[in-house]
């Protein structure tokens, strides 16, 4: 039986307006308390306000991205001590559009994951085929490598990260991975994830790809699913509300 507690992590992308925000969030707020654990990762410009908006709560915060220097002349960039300051609990790291649109390897993820975890930062990693890969059966093969890059670099440290499967194929297309199609790469990754520290059970893999509040709970109750990564629902206080009853109830 899967005991750990879930986890829904809102990604709002490059999404958001200083209105917008302060009612998507009131609306989050108002609707606790969740049964589960609850994030939202903001665009660095709104960091400040979003932790003072959930500072009284149990909500966490976190930002989308970050990077695997400690500082230097990196302009344009942000560092993990920085997203410390703001409170931050959690990183996105190795989204499927900062490894298309960005060029970012394997090896780079894994170094933001490092710099993150060294400044208490919790990275979530990213990882997920293309249709293409799919369709050629590549989709274990891509996903372990993936993995594969972190573990090593994290070595004894890989239990403190959260993984989050995110099919490229299903994400912002309205396709949903089934969930057996889900399930399956989330046991194939725990399996992979087993064989690298004794911690595995516990970690949280989070499936990311069209979650929406009537596919959620279905989801959810695969048994090494343990929450969701959620993007364009994340930005409706009413369907995030939802997906997060979701978690609630599996």
């Amino acid at each position: 039986m899967n005991t750990r507690r879930k986890l829904v992590v809102g990604n709002w992308k490059m999404h958001g307006s200083r209105k917008g925000n302060a009612e998507l969030l009131e609306g989050i707020v108002a609707a606790r308390p969740f049964g589960c654990d609850v994030a939202v990762c903001v665009p660095f410009p709104y960091l400040a306000e979003t932790a003072v908006a959930l500072a009284a709560s149990d909500l966490r915060w976190g930002a989308q991205d970050c990077s695997a220097h400690e500082q230097g002349a990196y302009t344009g960039e942000v560092s993990a001590a920085m997203l410390h300051e703001f409170g931050c609990r959690y990183v996105i790291v190795g989204h499927s559009e900062r490894r298309a649109y960005h060029g970012e390897g394997d090896q780079l993820v894994a170094d933001k994951a490092k710099a993150a975890l060294a400044r208490g930062v919790t990275p979530i990693v990213c990882v997920g085929e293309t249709l293409a890969q799919r369709e050629a059966g590549e989709t274990e093969a891509v996903v372990k490598r993936q993995l594969s890059a972190v573990i090593h670099t994290l070595a004894h440290c890989a239990s403190e990260m959260v993984v989050a499967y995110e099919p490229v194929w299903a994400i912002g297309t309205g396709r949903t991975a089934t969930p057996g199609q889900a399930q399956q790469v989330h046991a194939l990754l725990r399996a992979q994830l087993l064989a690298a520290t004794p911690h595995a059970p516990g970690m949280k893999i989070l499936y990311g790809g069209s979650v929406k509040p009537d596919n959620a709970r279905e989801l959810f109750a695969q048994p090494d699913i343990d929450g969701g990564l959620i993007g364009g629902a994340s930005l409706k206080a009413a369907d995030f509300v939802a997906i997060c009853r979701a978690a609630d109830a599996t």
